[in-house]
């Protein structure tokens, strides 16, 4: 396998295995919300245009999803100091709770399907977690 395929099969696969795991926790929260808190969670308070293109939601759908996201108090806005006209979103403690349990029950949603895996596989994984935190771990991405 050269390196594209090996990256197309890292990334079909991490897909995969995030959908599975989200169904299989059965949660009615979209992935949209998740994805929201997540891209706020590691790259700071965003417009909501850049937050809707970070996120890959439409801008309407993502102003209609910050509404619930306010109501719960898992986010809040905040003057944007560039823009006295604009607003900065940003990710409360409560939502980066919620953020840190939704991760935790993905995990846990996935543990009955790596159950058999012996030590050296999950030596494997390890470093590939390692590998993949230390290479994407820190890099925001451009809105």
């Amino acid at each position: 396998m050269n390196t594209t395929q090996i990256l197309e099969t890292l990334l079909v696969s991490s897909h995969r295995l995030t959908r599975i795991a989200a169904q299989t926790t059965g949660s009615a929260v979209s992935s949209a919300t998740w994805s929201a808190l997540s891209v706020l969670s590691t790259d700071g308070p965003h417009r909501i245009g850049d937050l809707a293109k970070a996120a890959r939601i439409s801008q309407p759908g993502m102003t209609k999803l910050l509404q619930g996201l306010v109501e719960d108090e898992w986010v809040y806005r905040i003057a944007d100091v560039e823009d006295s006209r604009a607003w900065l979103i940003a990710i409360s403690d409560r939502g980066r709770s919620a953020l840190a349990g939704w991760r935790v029950e993905l995990a846990s949603a996935m543990a009955p399907f790596f159950v058999d895996l012996d030590a050296e596989g999950w030596q494997a994984i390890e470093r590939t977690a390692a590998i993949l935190s230390e290479r994407v771990g820190s890099v925001a991405v451009a809105a």
